[in-house]
């Protein structure tokens, strides 16, 4: 059991300063005494009997007394609020209060602390901010499908519905039995995902045959929506985890479907450049905002705010961890009613350590 360090109280400190001070002032007026002394006996050969000398050390101890105790206060305030600002800062941020900032300036390293106080404290905050959306979207997610299910179970037990509504709502908790399950899935892969820290299936691969793949797969759904694919795309191989980018290619091209207008199109390009691997696709569709674009790397976040879009969130989220495990990054260019541009650059990598590299910034 781990016991908490004792900390002297600063009234502690107070006390010995303020002996610390009497003591050098006593020394200090003791020897400033005797040197006066010396000086009248010597210089002017004054006759003066040392008890006279020896009479004012009262005075001496007095004094010193109350000028060790005035700048003891001051030695122990005005060096210190800096310390206490920050003491209490520390207590409201275990509170909670992430808001809460410090401004030292008394010394170059005080602003030094502040700074770095002020950047946990920001870190902390935004973590508080993730971590409460995180909560919110993951409980919306869930209880919607659970909430419809449980709505139409109630309704087929009328005996009086028509096979027509019951072949209907049927149909609804099969789609979204399919879809919770599917949520369930994407939230495993996610925490598999993000607990990874080393890549053990590396290989190299003819990464153009995986993304034809890809879009062989999603066949079904571009030619439902009679998109036109135009297809851009160099000979490449590249060393890393074939399933893994697999769920980068798959997202992407599906998440470029799901948007994109009936008869629209679907530009898909991979070249290799400067050493790197970049693969980009690029649709017509809606396109997003600049506040869509900061947030749409974030967990359970959905462009669409009614929710009515199929998806739940999760795909891009996949999509960056995955990239940024082979040392990549991946940015987005979208103007709203123009389309959007998705870019994954993947360099060439031997190791499958996580970088340390911070959340991709999109464009």
């Amino acid at each position: 059991m781990k016991h908490k360090p004792k900390h002297k109280p600063l009234g502690t400190i107070t006390l010995v300063l303020s002996l610390i001070i009497f003591v050098i002032m006593f020394a200090v007026m003791t020897l400033q005494g005797a040197l006066m002394y010396l000086y009248l006996k010597i210089w002017y050969q004054a006759d003066i009997p040392m008890p006279q000398f020896w009479r004012p050390i009262p005075f001496i101890i007095l004094v010193s007394a109350l000028v060790g105790m005035v700048l003891t206060i001051l030695a122990s305030r005005i060096p210190l609020r800096p310390i206490r600002d920050l003491i209490d800062a520390i207590n409201q941020l275990a509170d909670g209060n992430f808001h809460v900032r410090v401004h030292l300036d008394l010394t170059h390293e005080f602003v030094r602390l502040s700074e770095s106080f002020n950047s946990m404290a920001q870190e902390l905050e935004n973590t508080e901010l993730l971590r409460s959306d995180f909560i919110n979207n993951f409980s919306h997610e869930f209880k919607t499908p659970i909430v419809s299910l449980r709505g139409f179970a109630k309704l087929l037990k009328n005996p009086d519905l028509s096979q027509e509504d019951r072949d209907e709502y049927l149909d609804i908790i099969i789609h979204e039995s399919t879809r919770l399950s599917q949520l369930a899935s994407n939230v495993l892969n996610l925490s598999k995902i993000e607990n990874m820290s080393i890549l053990s299936d590396m290989e190299r691969f003819d990464l153009t045959e995986e993304v034809r793949q890809s879009i062989l797969l999603l066949e079904s759904k571009w030619q439902k929506k009679e998109l036109e694919l135009i297809i851009d795309m160099d000979e490449v191989s590249y060393h890393g985890s074939r399933n893994l980018l697999n769920q980068v290619w798959i997202n992407l091209i599906d998440n470029a479907v799901k948007f994109s207008p009936d008869r629209g199109k679907i530009k898909i390009k991979l070249h290799q450049q400067d050493g790197n691997t970049i693969f980009q696709i690029i649709d017509n569709g809606c396109g997003m905002s600049q506040d869509m674009r900061l947030h749409i790397f974030d967990r359970f976040y959905q462009g669409d705010p009614s929710h009515t879009t199929e998806g739940n969130g999760i795909g891009l989220t996949v999509v960056d961890k995955i990239v940024r495990l082979h040392k990549g990054h991946i940015t987005v260019g979208s103007e709203e009613g123009i389309g959007t541009t998705f870019t994954v650059t993947l360099p060439e990598i031997q190791t499958g350590f996580i970088p340390d590299m911070e959340k991709p910034c999109p464009m």
